[in-house]
């Protein structure tokens, strides 16, 4: 074979490996350029970017790391859900939620996609295998913003923006004692509990035991016992416009963004304390941990940019251009 073509053919190769997609990436939003960015973490490049839609506010992957969702959200004018393939690095059909409008939080448990309706005041999921919404629930409360759901799928948790609430669910025993049955999908209560103005951001510790919760107009942050469903502790963090907030994996800390703060605040867990600013940018808003502990992603919004951040130094360690007004970022790691 010519020398010539052996260099063409083996420059093929070489940019069609650059351009599959790794094993492990981060997911991350441009709201500005209606697309996500597939951004290899070993080298913090972006090797593809897809459209996902109008105003993307939050993303997420499935388990297996194929696909990813994306929730348009318009403040409650819109009623979608973006879907990727990260395999083909290509957009498939939305998903049409019909009359629940304004989609927002998304978490991917149990084989489905579980979404937060804030114009609806409610969550729900979509199974991927029946291409079906197959479970609503109303919560009552006002703009339901974020959700996180266990994984035995028995207890779900969301924050209610404009209430100032948590909404606590917990699946119910199967009725005894020869009564109806029931609804399908059985029972389920619900505890609000009221936490503090512009509860947004929140996550639940690595163990289970805790919620924090970032309440952005005031500036605090609520910690509600989960086994007794109640607040026991609220920080006077001076987190004020915070909207994200996210434990690292091995629960030893916290991190806590916001649109109008220059920094990320990182508090010890234990002790409750802001044991450090790190200075990022004019404002911040999503928030990702690498599952090996080792790095935190934030995204950078004003200033277009996601700051990498050392989690042992604590120190930011690099950049990312994914597009212009960068939010929601997830992880996805391929089986």
């Amino acid at each position: 074979m010519h020398k010539t073509t052996l260099v063409v053919l083996a420059l093929a190769a070489l940019n069609s490996a650059e351009a599959q997609t790794p094993q492990q990436t981060l997911l991350a939003l441009s709201k500005h350029d209606h697309t996500v960015a597939i951004v290899d973490p070993a080298t913090l490049k972006v090797i593809a970017k897809a459209p996902v839609g109008n105003d993307p506010h939050e993303v997420i992957a499935s388990t297996d790391g194929k696909t990813a969702y994306v929730s348009n959200y318009g403040g409650g004018a819109y009623n979608t859900l973006a879907v990727i393939d990260l395999v083909s690095q290509k957009a498939l059909p939305s998903i049409d939620l019909g009359a629940l409008k304004g989609p927002h939080g998304l978490d991917f448990i149990g084989g489905k996609v579980w979404f937060t309706v804030e114009g609806s005041k409610a969550f729900g999921s979509y199974d991927p295998s029946s291409q079906k919404i197959d479970f609503i629930l109303g919560t009552g409360q006002n703009r339901t913003h974020m959700i996180y759901v266990f994984d035995d799928l028995k207890h779900i948790v969301a924050t209610n923006v404009s209430s100032g609430t948590v909404t606590m669910i917990e699946k119910l025993p199967p009725r005894t004692g020869g009564g109806p049955p029931g609804p399908p999908g059985g029972d389920w209560d619900e505890t609000v509990v009221k936490v503090g103005n512009g509860s947004e951001g929140f996550d639940v510790s690595p163990n289970h035991k805790e919620i924090w919760v970032a309440n952005a107009q005031e500036g605090t942050i609520s910690i509600i016992d989960v086994a007794s469903k109640k607040v026991v502790e609220t920080l006077n963090a001076n987190v004020q416009s915070a909207n994200r907030l996210k434990f690292t994996p091995d629960g030893a800390h916290v991190f806590v963004s916001g649109l109008r703060m220059d920094h990320v605040a990182v508090f010890d867990a234990a002790t409750r304390k802001d044991i450090k600013d790190v200075k990022i940018g004019r404002g911040a808003a999503g928030i990702q941990m690498q599952p090996d502990g080792s790095l935190a992603y934030v995204a950078a919004t004003p200033d277009n940019y996601v700051a990498v951040i050392d989690l042992k130094t604590l120190e930011v360690v690099g950049k990312i251009d994914v597009g212009v007004e960068p939010d929601g970022l997830a992880w996805a790691i391929r089986r």
